[in-house]
């Protein structure tokens, strides 16, 4: 009756086929299964359009990449009458009726497909039932990398798919074109790496619960540009290394001037290192880079070093010679700095010290020391022997200052060896 065509109508629980899924006779088949599910396993080829690499994390080691990813099967179910021989191409609404391949990332960390404006995703079914399934995804994903040459280093990273559900027995993936089925974009670029090559490969997966999976890898080696960390760490370091030799240059006496270059110049050096440590991941090795600070830092702690050496040194010999000259005179009129060396106190004003008592219990305790300890008779070997020492002891006392000179030419030299040594093994 005509009131039951009419109830029929405003019926909204019952919603008529598309067109196109009539076409598709999508309502006569169960799409759950896979295309000859029972026989053998279905083939579903592969390619691989790369449009970006949009980072490269040091410290969560991860990369971050934008593609394109294309499916390709037969599924005779979808097959259709076309008198043209054209494909059917439908966006990503018809995705969810029909069977797809379940291709996943291993060890992805986060991905997503992109939807402004509408969902990136496109179905081509052609008449005898080939389908062409493509994605635009962001993925992130591990790269396992080795640190120990950085920052001269190359990274070896690589995308992986793989079907999530269906082992080799169900599902065979391959790349659809060998390996011209990976390509890139032209205009590809990283900050602070050069992309080297991208390759194609396939392999195996095994589980122990549910058997063999075909699986692809994405294959990409990444060098770093060394230049950025010329400017950053090596040429710092370099400048405060010669900044330390500096001081060689000046007056030993100068001790305020000496002292603090020094210690300024090992600051400096221990900021610099922070600074690199702090954007690299906390690995248990030691890196190319902190050989080459920690050698840095060794050099200019070895010039405060010296100078510690040159200043004692000095400080021996003005005794002595204050000694000496306090035995002819009874009384040496000397600055406050070397009062202060003597009596331990300040003094305002230039003093008078009488240092005939101080040589007088020198010269008793050495004569102490050799009553309780030395021979009764000492040998001509022994006597050589001394005297050798004394000779050697008295040169570097009354020639403190060569090792300035001397320090001059073995700090560059040495620190240029290295260098040459340095990047001769890491480049």
């Amino acid at each position: 009756s005509k009131r039951d065509i009419k109830m029929r109508k405003l019926d909204s629980t019952k919603v008529r086929p598309l067109k196109s899924e009539q076409l598709l006779r999508i309502e006569d088949h169960d799409f759950a299964l896979r295309p000859g599910f029972g026989g053998s396993p279905i083939p579903v080829g592969i390619d691989v359009q790369v449009e970006s690499i949009d980072s490269i994390s040091e410290v969560d080691m991860d990369f971050t990449m934008t593609l394109y990813l294309r499916h390709y099967w037969k599924d005779e179910r979808l097959s259709f009458h076309s008198n043209k021989n054209k494909s059917m191409t439908f966006d990503g609404r018809l995705i969810k009726k029909i069977w797809v391949p379940d291709v996943f990332f291993v060890h992805s960390k986060r991905s997503f497909i992109h939807d402004t404006t509408v969902e990136n995703v496109m179905l081509r079914v052609y008449p005898d039932g080939n389908v062409l399934f493509s994605l635009r995804i962001t993925v992130s994903a591990m790269c396992f990398m080795d640190f120990s040459r950085f920052p001269l280093d190359t990274q070896n990273c690589s995308l992986e798919l793989e079907s999530y559900a269906y082992n080799e027995d169900d599902l065979m993936l391959y790349w659809k074109h060998g390996n011209k089925s990976l390509s890139t974009d032209e205009h590809i670029s990283l900050s602070q790496f050069f992309i080297e090559e991208f390759s194609a490969s396939s392999g195996l997966a095994f589980y122990s619960s549910t058997g063999w999976y075909n699986r692809l890898f994405i294959n990409f080696a990444l060098r770093r540009h060394i230049f950025f960390f010329v400017l950053q760490s090596y040429f710092p370091a370099m400048l405060m290394v010669m900044l330390s030799w500096v001081s060689f240059w000046i007056d030993r006496r100068a001790v305020p001037a000496r002292v603090s270059l020094g210690i300024t110049t090992v600051l400096t050096m221990s900021t610099i290192m922070t600074g690199v440590s702090a954007s690299m991941p906390q690995v248990s090795y030691i890196k190319a880079v902190d050989v080459y600070l920690w050698i840095s830092f060794l050099f200019v702690f070895l010039s405060v070093i010296e100078y510690a050496a040159v200043n004692y040194l000095t400080t021996i010999e003005e005794r002595k010679q204050l000694k000496k000259r306090g035995k002819a005179s009874g009384m040496y009129s000397m600055d406050s700095v070397q009062a202060m060396a003597f009596d331990g106190c300040f003094h305002d004003t230039d003093v008078d010290m009488d240092l005939t008592g101080f040589s007088d219990r020198c010269e008793e305790n050495e004569t102490r020391a050799g009553a309780a300890g030395g021979s009764p008779v000492d040998t001509p070997r022994l006597k050589r022997k001394r005297s050798l020492k004394g000779n050697v002891g008295r040169i570097i006392l009354q020639n403190n200052h060569v090792i300035d000179m001397y320090s001059r030419i073995i700090f560059p030299s040495v620190y240029i060896v290295f260098n040459f040594f340095y990047w001769g093994l890491y480049m």
